[in-house]
């Protein structure tokens, strides 16, 4: 059996994907649950037929490594007091909502030599990994366009009811799923302008070093029949555009479980991975200067947000 694992968190993410995942796991030992409501966790655990925690320190203390389904405030004082234990990180996307504490995260990942992956699910589909390897490879690129018009705020979708979803809206929650396919191939973000645009919709323009400029637009309120999901890359090449993922939020969440176990216990000399702590420490960067830009309807350079 590999490494002993820990579930935070007991809503719909946490039941019918990363706990699914976790359970089916060949080479992970599902050993518990905790949550802020103690009925649901009871529920989820006896489910899955693991421990039903009441203290979150208890489970971080019985096992190697903790996956985390909670909002990100939460989320990153779970992190941060984990991987201060020595635990190895299976986070969420975006990892926090300040600079602040995913940095702190990051840099506590990186000091103790701990296993970090986030899990931006798109990242783990092996169709897209091999496009998004393969387009920043062939370079030239002068831009690009994402669209993510989701309708999980005004359908009767299980995110339908988020707090923290309701609050940040789609940049917060569409957003990192965006920066994860573009960073890659247009390089790191210097710049961000934002525009607030008709249901709930934020508008961004990155300049990213190098030169190329992306746009974004992203919303969890879009009307069903305006929804769409959209990435176009375009520039000396030609044009290309993202391949659907082609698998299932369990099945990627599968892979981010077996990226984990292949950095964990390698110490000193793991390699950061392409995903891990510090990339999602680059794209709360990048989300947070476009919060500050849409409050100051300026353009704002990333790392420089003062709070």
């Amino acid at each position: 059996m590999g490494l002993r694992i820990g579930l935070l968190g007991t809503g719909y993410w946490a039941r019918e994907t990363q706990g699914a995942a976790l359970a089916a796991h060949p080479d992970a030992e599902f050993v518990g649950v905790w949550g802020r409501n103690a009925e649901r966790t009871r529920a989820l655990a006896d489910l899955y037929g693991v421990a039903a925690y009441s203290d979150s320190d208890a489970l971080i203390a019985d096992v190697d490594a903790v996956a985390i389904a909670l909002p990100p405030d939460v989320q990153a004082e779970a992190a941060l007091r984990a991987a201060r234990a020595g635990r190895h990180l299976l986070l969420d996307k975006p990892v926090a909502f300040t600079t602040e504490a995913s940095g702190a995260i990051a840099a506590e990942v990186r000091r103790r030599g701990l296993a970090g992956v986030v899990f931006f699910t798109m990242r783990f589909s092996p169709r897209i990994r091999e496009f998004l390897r393969e387009t920043a490879a062939a370079g030239g690129w002068d831009g690009a366009q994402a669209a993510m018009l989701g309708s999980a705020l005004s359908t009767d979708s299980p995110y339908a009811q988020s707090p923290w979803r309701r609050e940040r809206g789609g940049l917060w929650d569409a957003g990192p799923h965006a920066l994860s396919v573009l960073l890659p191939v247009l390089g790191r973000v210097e710049e961000v302008t934002a525009v607030a645009g008709p249901h709930k919709t934020t508008h961004l323009l990155l300049s990213h070093r190098g030169g190329a400029v992306s746009s974004l637009a992203l919303t969890l309120e879009a009307p069903p029949a305006g929804s769409r999901r959209e990435f176009l890359f375009h520039g000396e090449n030609g044009v290309a555009c993202l391949p659907d993922a082609g698998q299932d939020p369990v099945t990627a969440f599968s892979a981010a479980i077996d990226r984990l176990l292949a950095q964990a216990g390698k110490g000193a000399d793991a390699v950061a991975d392409e995903c891990g702590t510090g990339f999602g420490h680059e794209v709360v960067e990048v989300l947070e200067a476009a919060a500050l830009a849409l409050e100051r309807r300026a353009t704002v350079p990333v790392g420089a947000s003062d709070g």
